[in-house]
């Protein structure tokens, strides 16, 4: 899965590990969790030079990860930086907070952005 890797972003290796997380799911665990959250979920991530890379959870139809915008328009982009998505998956940060602290802004369906900490929780911690 190091397609999804981003030099210069610290999440890169935590997208990879979600993706992996997916792809080790059972059939049944997977449709669970799409089932869970429905929707299409863009991370659009800037890092602390500035540079931006988008990544996009498609938990309503693959379960799957990738690099690059959403095939069709994602129900929810969650715009943010490279260090509060760290945060967040690392529980330092909840996404509530995040939030109304102006960290993480959303375009689309924000109650979709909530399921977020679900999926970021569900995965293995990370090595950040």
């Amino acid at each position: 899965m190091s397609d999804l890797k981003v030099d210069g972003f610290k999440s890169s290796e935590l997208i990879a590990t979600i993706s992996e997380q997916f792809s080790s799911m059972s059939d049944a665990e997977k449709n669970a969790q799409v089932k869970k959250v429905n929707g299409v979920i863009e991370l659009e991530v800037t890092n602390a030079e500035k540079a931006t890379t988008t990544w996009t959870l498609d938990l309503k139809n693959t379960g799957t990860v990738s690099k690059g915008k959403a095939p069709k328009k994602a129900d929810v982009t969650v715009i943010l930086s490279d260090d509060t998505l760290v945060d967040l998956a690392s529980g330092k940060l909840n996404g509530q907070k995040a939030f109304m602290t102006g960290k993480l802004k959303t375009k689309g369906n924000m109650m979709l952005a909530t399921k977020l900490d679900g999926v970021l929780k569900a995965k293995p911690k990370a090595k950040l």
